[in-house]
């Protein structure tokens, strides 16, 4: 990117932006940006990138990634909720000119499309994966990448004091208490099921603790 892009860039984009979904899912497409580091997830998308988000919700991130990202080649989000890929449609409909496809999937079997991609993202779904299946669906998303693909697993860390701002967060939204794991027990599960950790990262925005691994499949 020419420039360093700025939180309120995205911030100004979302509340700019119109489009026809409920009150909640409203407020999470337009405020999300303050409470999740969507600046550094952005930056990690290369030139020509086939781009993937797991549990893409209503298409917010997949959004940002096309109007500030480095140049993706095309776009893929899937989603358990059909209501959250009609918002996507919707939301891309109107503003987008980018390649991409939004398809609903049943939360464990994943799409033959993953495999043709470069980067997925998981960002804030691992918690929402019930505890004793969170290793076998990371498995299960990892044998169908291509070699080279990276994963980029953001998710709120288990370890810190302030998860439990997180599950008042997911009590209120989602009317579930999350599974979020501690940064170290991601990174294993990551490791041990064949990726190669690039980056990783922590960083608190507001009272929300955040962790960050790009891995790669080799």
């Amino acid at each position: 990117m020419a420039k360093q892009l700025q939180n309120k860039e995205i911030v100004d984009f979302l509340c700019n932006t119109e489009f026809k979904a409920g009150l909640f899912d409203t407020l999470k497409i337009r405020y999300r940006t303050y409470i999740c580091p969507f600046v550094e997830l952005i930056s990690l998308v290369k030139p020509g990138d086939k781009v993937a988000d797991v549990g893409c919700g209503s298409g917010q991130f997949l959004l940002l990634v096309s109007k500030f990202a480095d140049n993706p080649q095309s776009l893929y989000g899937i989603e358990i909720t059909q209501r959250l890929i009609d918002n996507a449609r919707e939301l891309f409909s109107q503003h987008a000119s980018i390649n991409y496809h939004f398809e609903t999937f049943d939360g464990s079997h994943f799409p033959e499309e993953l495999s043709k991609v470069d980067i997925i993202f998981l960002i804030d779904v691992l918690h929402h994966v019930p505890r004793k299946h969170q290793e076998s669906f990371l498995k299960n998303l990892i044998n169908i990448m291509k070699p080279g693909a990276r994963l980029v697993l953001k998710d709120i860390n288990g370890g810190s004091p302030l998860v439990f701002f997180n599950k008042m967060h997911d009590m209120i939204f989602a009317g579930e208490i999350g599974n979020e794991l501690k940064m170290e027990k991601a990174k294993e599960l990551l490791t041990n099921n064949g990726l190669r950790i690039i980056e990783q990262k922590k960083r608190r925005m507001y009272v929300y603790p955040h962790y960050t691994f790009v891995a790669q499949k080799d």
